[in-house]
């Protein structure tokens, strides 16, 4: 019995599939959603908007080249946009009516369109900075984009990890009274991975050893990290507040791309939790679908019974896999504690506020894939970040909503644009040999 090429990736993070027996079958789901923001776009954005110009601040104070501000009519910039939105629901209802896939491309840049026609209207009659918007969606988007790879190292191998949002915790708790006591945000970025590896080690024993439900512990997990960190809290950072005032990581501005105009400050003057997100994303992508490694997790997740037919240990394959995961998760906890700002944040009781759940809904937006994972990790950053712009500038839109931004986003992108979506096969099955 063969097993999956080394190269063979998953399904397309653009397509809307299901799977059958001669392979996957198009969707109508992605393509009747696609329609269906694009029309609501036109009715809200174009129709019922006012009039009026919108500013987009494009150079930031340090920028060697001043780029002017741009400044666009609101209801036509949101009309080209929205009609791009429409051409392409209609490029994937014509691809479906035809039987074929809708390729990979079309779902991104349909979001980008739509995301910016809201922009344009939502920001009407005021100045935003682009600069400002998108290097918080970076920042905001580290913890889920950690989270979201540890959940695909894990469920690639089969395990279901719903413990990420205990993982995360953890993994600032540690990271801020590490940080604390050494006096250097470094230590604790050291530390942090420490916390989501014994959660990590704890769903790993759980369910790869004893064969447990892994949803059930997954979430017994989250809770045991919540009470955990809590009493720690209220007994021991309550009574030693110097135990819990971490410096936090300085600004890196790489020389001569931090100067690029726009992109520069963006992706190049960051702290050091957002440039290891670069080379965690990176790296994960080429070992997972490159390497001999990322061959025989996938194999463990896909079908175990045939990995451990040719020799691969399939148990020990899975508990590594959740580990790794778990000290990838504890990174992006560092993230709300030591990468926030450059003063550093005090560990708070449930900090990470439900996190860990988006993070794994971006694992599923993403198709298991972390490109995938990172885009949508992404998109619920970008919300997450516009939330705080917009209630600063004033909006027509109610705070409550704002707030509700995020999870939003999360629905919309799971339940709408992601279409059917087939995990591993062998995820949430224990193994026994």
């Amino acid at each position: 019995m063969s097993l999956p090429s080394a190269t063979s990736t998953a399904p397309s993070a653009g397509s809307q599939t299901a799977a059958g027996p001669d392979g996957p079958r198009p969707s109508r789901r992605g393509a009747v959603v696609m329609s269906a923001f694009a029309v609501v776009g036109v009715l809200f954005f174009v129709v019922l908007a006012e009039g009026g110009t919108t500013t987009f601040v494009v150079a930031s104070a340090q920028d060697v080249v001043q780029l002017p501000d741009l400044v666009l009519p609101s209801r036509w910039a949101a009309l080209v946009l929205l009609l791009g939105c429409a051409g392409l629901a209609a490029f994937s209802v014509a691809s479906t009516a035809a039987g074929r896939l809708t390729p990979r491309w079309v779902v991104p840049v349909y979001g980008v369109l739509l995301v910016l026609a809201f922009l344009v209207w939502v920001v009407t009659g005021s100045r935003i900075s682009l600069v400002s918007l998108l290097g918080g969606t970076l920042l905001l988007g580290a913890p889920l984009v950690f989270g979201a790879m540890a959940g695909v190292v894990s469920e690639r191998s089969g395990v279901v990890n719903i413990a990420i949002e205990g993982q995360l915790l953890l993994g600032a708790f540690l990271g801020a009274v590490a940080a604390s006591l050494a006096g250097t945000a470094y230590v604790g970025l050291l530390a942090a991975p420490v916390g989501g590896m014994f959660i990590g080690f704890l769903l790993a024993v759980f369910t790869v050893r004893y064969l447990v439900n892994q949803i059930i512990v997954g979430v017994v997990l989250n809770v045991f990290a919540i009470g955990l960190t809590s009493f720690l809290f209220s007994t021991v950072l309550a009574d030693n507040p110097g135990w819990n005032s971490p410096t936090g990581l300085p600004q890196i501005q790489v020389p001569l791309l931090y100067s690029i105009p726009v992109v520069g400050p963006v992706l190049f003057g960051q702290n050091l939790l957002v440039y290891l997100m670069y080379v965690v994303v990176a790296a994960l992508t080429v070992m997972l679908f490159r390497s001999r490694w990322g061959l025989r997790v996938r194999a463990v997740g896909e079908h175990p019974k045939a990995a451990d037919t040719v020799g691969i240990p399939v148990q020990r394959t899975r508990f590594r896999s959740v580990v790794l995961g778990g000290a990838i998760a504890g990174l992006g906890g560092a993230s709300f504690t030591l990468g926030a700002s450059a003063a550093g944040l005090a560990f708070n009781r449930e900090m990470t506020a439900g996190n860990g759940y988006i993070a794994l809904a971006a694992m599923i937006f993403g198709r298991w894939h972390p490109l995938g994972a990172l885009g949508a990790a992404l998109l619920f950053g970008f919300a997450s970040n516009l939330q705080n712009i917009l209630s600063v500038i004033g909006t027509p839109i109610p705070s409550q909503f704002l707030l509700m931004a995020p999870y939003l986003a999360t629905i919309f992108a799971v339940a709408g644009l992601a279409g059917r979506v087939r995990g591993p096969a062998a995820a949430g099955t224990p193994y026994e040999k």
